[in-house]
């Protein structure tokens, strides 16, 4: 208890962290809503809109080691801020929108560099850098919990407001929700004030960003999780762009979409509190590995019927509890593997793997369902990368574990 009492002092830039963790993640999570509405409207394809959701992720995917980078020469508040303002000029281009263009500038590229800014790598890197290490993988699936509440406020308000108001009306409930990102952002790059512990013996501290690069790319156990990432980002975007139109697609009530996100919002919260919790005492790869194959048996069970609300919601709730684990548990991997200086890069670097997958889940599902007219196909391919990858996280996790290697400077 007395460890969690020492927080107190950072508790500002822990809460700026969720804060901005939450609105970021909870508005792009919830695009997927103004979806029916905005192709009819703007008279545009779903894989047009699907090319809009999958430039932001090779936005976010590319630049997240570069802002990781930046941060170490520059500090978090002008990343983070500056991050943040232009995450509310996206959600304006959005809002105005008259055609693809429009659509592809806000929704894609400016909202895709900002998310590079003011998501996970950098919230969990603040939290990871706040708090002292032995409460570090608790403490980050703390934030990320808190970080999860975006999802349970922007998808009601959301679809609430795209159903009184049309598209247009959900897209400025985003922009007002986002704003309160920039005095976040502000908070957690206080962060900036404490300096960094000194590096231990297996850690590349005093590397520069040549060396640092090739120690992450020489470290085989980060290599297979970067690799095993590209799962992870291409279930989860596929969910979030696609899952309101598959609804629409069975008949379903439009607002059950928003019912299922802000679901799986809620339990996020639950999960990223168990696997930060599990990340303090188990091999982190390991619950990485089953969270994968875990996700891929709930996939299949409920695509392989009809959908229902009862079932929708049940597996909202499973994909929920399953949905940001990874997130504390893949930030607590990287500190371990090499450190806090260079964890925001080297940390974007895997984040770049989830990002190509996620390109894959939003682009690629736009075109398998314009193609033929079904999901299936897609969801099938998920399940089947999502056991492989599954499998071969935990089968390398227990053969060579991370402790039997060691970050070198090269």
């Amino acid at each position: 208890m007395a460890d969690f009492r020492a927080l107190r002092p950072v508790l500002p830039i822990l809460l700026g962290a969720a804060l901005m963790l939450s609105l970021s993640l909870g508005i792009r999570q919830s695009l997927g809503l103004l979806a029916p509405q905005l192709t009819r409207d703007l008279a545009i394809s779903m894989s047009d809109f699907t090319l809009a959701i999958a430039i932001q992720n090779l936005a976010w995917g590319m630049l997240q080691a570069v802002a990781g980078a930046m941060v170490v020469k520059h500090g978090y508040r002008p990343l983070m801020v500056g991050g943040a303002a232009l995450y509310v000029i996206g959600l304006v281009f959005l809002a105005t929108a008259q055609g693809l263009i429009s659509v592809i500038i806000g929704a894609g590229l400016c909202m895709g560099v900002a998310m590079s800014c003011t998501a996970s790598a950098l919230a969990n890197s603040v939290a990871s850098r706040a708090v002292p290490v032995h409460v570090r993988s608790i403490m980050l699936g703390v934030v990320t919990a808190v970080g999860s509440l975006g999802a349970m406020i922007a998808a009601p308000i959301g679809q609430g407001l795209t159903q009184a108001f049309g598209w247009r009306g959900g897209a400025i409930g985003f922009l007002v929700l986002g704003i309160g990102m920039i005095p976040a952002a502000w908070f957690a790059s206080r962060v900036d004030k404490i300096p960094l512990p000194a590096a231990a013996g297996h850690e590349i501290g005093n590397a520069s960003v040549r060396q640092a690069l090739r120690a992450a790319a020489h470290h085989v156990p980060f290599v297979v999780m970067t690799c095993a990432y590209f799962v992870c980002g291409m279930q989860l975007v596929f969910l979030t762009t696609h899952l309101p139109s598959y609804l629409s697609l069975c008949g379903m009530d439009p607002m059950l979409g928003a019912q299922a996100l802000g679901t799986i919002g809620a339990f996020n919260i639950l999960g990223s509190l168990f696997f930060g919790w599990a990340g303090q005492r188990w091999n982190k790869l390991v619950l990485l590995g089953c969270l994968y194959i875990s996700r891929s048996i709930v996939l299949t069970f409920y695509f392989v019927a009809p959908p229902t609300p009862t079932t929708t919601i049940l597996f909202a709730a499973s994909m929920g509890f399953l949905w940001l684990g990874v997130s504390p548990l893949t930030a607590g991997a990287v500190a371990e593997m090499f450190g806090l200086r260079w964890q925001p890069m080297i940390q974007g670097i895997a984040f770049v793997s989830h990002q190509m997958g996620s390109t894959l889940g939003a682009l690629g599902g736009g075109l398998i369902y314009d193609a033929l007219g079904s999901y299936t196909l897609a969801w099938q391919i998920g399940v089947s990368l999502g056991i492989t990858a599954g499998v071969v996280q935990v089968a390398f996790a227990l053969w060579r574990p991370p402790s039997q290697f060691v970050a070198v400077i090269r």
